[in-house]
């Protein structure tokens, strides 16, 4: 049976990998469809997830020294050691480099989110997608600059066959197992406190 392009089979830790796209300074101060501290918590949480899971992470930003800044700091604390490829191209995949690490990351499944949605997450998606690559964008880790911008981005996606989701049900389709070792510290990642109280009753239970 042929799978469908908006039913995909799911995300594994070996199937997949994240592309965060211009997280950057001087971008995130025009984001008006997420607080700013929100979406630094989302995307600092993806980042910390998929680095707990093992994933290959490409990370991007654009004209840092001349335009919008460097990747901004929490995020770059979550992933230490890490380089970011700096570029000039509106559209990531059109930067050889970027292509280049997301080819050798060896996934057919890529995880995009960026600022903005509509053009930074949006465009590098639509070309994976266009490439063969089944493409995600977590959505909450990618904010954008007016209402309009988002609805029509988010619209694009979906005409383009890309899937969208929030970044904690990406991570969490992934850790897929939460006798895992890894799936407290995951929960931890996302912020999901819950999950330890419930990780407590069940101890309590099993004792």
């Amino acid at each position: 049976m042929n799978q469908s392009i908006t039913n995909p089979s799911p995300l594994t830790a070996e199937n997949a990998a994240l592309v965060l796209v211009d997280h950057q300074v001087g971008l995130m101060t025009g984001v008006r469809d997420y607080s700013i501290a929100e979406l630094k918590h989302n995307v600092v949480g993806l980042a910390s997830a998929a680095h707990i899971l093992n994933l290959p992470i490409v990370t991007t930003t654009t004209s840092a020294n001349t335009l919008w800044g460097p990747a901004f700091p929490e995020l770059q604390k979550a992933l230490p050691n890490h380089t970011f490829i700096d570029r000039t191209s509106v559209n990531a995949w059109d930067d050889p480099r970027v292509e280049k690490a997301i080819r050798a990351t060896g996934r057919s499944k890529l995880i995009f989110a960026g600022v903005s949605l509509e053009v930074c997450a949006a465009f590098p998606a639509m070309r994976a997608a266009r490439e063969g690559f089944e493409a995600y964008v977590a959505v909450d880790a990618s904010g954008t600059f007016d209402r309009t911008k988002r609805e029509t981005g988010l619209l694009r996606l979906a005409q383009s066959g890309v899937v969208v989701a929030d970044g904690a049900s990406l991570m969490v389709e992934i850790l897929a197992d939460n006798a895992s070792e890894k799936a407290a510290d995951v929960y931890s990642a996302l912020s999901m406190d819950w999950a330890t109280l419930v990780g407590q009753v069940r101890s309590s239970v099993a004792a």
